[in-house]
């Protein structure tokens, strides 16, 4: 692909005589490239055609990580370019954290010090729930005629159990939050655990970015203690539902996520393959003997 004439936007490549630029691999909704400029390196980030379906808002994205650099979590963003929203963010040097090696005391301790960091902040643009994400991809799923499971109406009737559960008594109170915390997404600058992608950024729940981060890293019944007990010192009975059942959502998302992406998506993916792992999952666990007691606890 040529990308002069999108550097050519951006004011500091625009005048770079010895400019470098290499295709990252690995993402399966943008394309990203590592551009280098007198020493210096930068990520120019590309969604992909089907970023509108999947509610995302490149000017939230932005933000959003924009607010999370200040506090060195997130790459400092340097330019947007619009309307297609392109973002140029600062390259962070370090390495990935295998997922087998994520789940120890001690990185947990270190993500969730990150995590606790941008939570804390004032606010984000935007807003995420999972619940009205999964309603919201069946609908953009239907109308590419992308065929749902047969059980899509009771998966969402589980899911709408869930929040009632969690939020018929006591009304959520937003934070920010990152709602994407998969295994890609983590960078260890040898100080601290810097996180990626903001695409799906806004104020949520606190308790999706715990239940997505250890439900993508498969995390065991010992690996949530160590997660509860790091972030809240002495969790409660409801504050380990919340986790249970954020995690269980968490799959149905990833699952409903899929499934816009069958419709959409231009890459070469196998997003039915991809789906179907996360609704096995799902369905498992819903139907386990475990929820009455997380839907009564939380």
């Amino acid at each position: 692909m040529n990308l002069d004439p999108i550097l050519q936007r951006i004011p500091q490549f625009a005048s770079a005589s010895n400019l470098i630029a290499t295709e990252l691999t690995g993402g399966i909704t943008n394309k990203n490239y590592k551009i280098t400029v007198d020493g210096e390196s930068y990520v120019l980030r590309m969604g992909g055609n089907e970023t509108k379906y999947l509610g995302i808002d490149r000017k939230v994205e932005y933000e959003c990580s924009l607010l999370a650099s200040q506090i060195s979590i997130a790459p400092q963003p340097i330019a947007f370019l619009e309307p297609e929203g392109y973002i140029v963010a600062r390259f962070i040097s370090g390495k990935g954290i295998p997922p087998e090696g994520i789940g120890t005391e001690e990185n947990i301790k270190r993500v969730l010090e990150s995590m606790k960091a941008y939570h804390a902040l004032d606010f984000f643009p935007g807003s995420f729930s999972p619940f009205r994400v999964a309603e919201e991809y069946a609908k953009t799923a239907s109308s590419f005629n992308v065929k749902l499971p047969d059980k899509m109406d009771w998966y969402l009737e589980k899911s709408r159990e869930i929040e009632t559960a969690m939020y018929g008594r006591e009304p959520l109170k937003p934070r920010p939050c990152h709602n994407d915390l998969l295994n890609g997404n983590f960078i260890d600058d040898g100080t601290r655990i810097r996180i990626l992608d903001w695409e799906y950024a806004g104020m949520g729940d606190i308790f999706f970015d715990l239940g997505n981060f250890a439900v993508q890293h498969e995390f065991t019944v010992e690996q949530d203690d160590i997660l509860l007990y790091t972030y809240f010192g002495q969790p409660t009975d409801s504050n380990r539902a919340h986790l249970k059942l954020m995690k269980i959502m968490s799959d149905l998302r990833e699952a409903m996520w899929g499934m816009v992406q069958v419709g959409v998506s231009k890459l070469d993916f196998d997003y039915v393959g991809y789906a179907q792992k996360y609704f096995d999952r799902y369905e498992a666990s819903v139907s386990g003997s475990e929820i009455p007691n997380w839907l009564a606890d939380v």
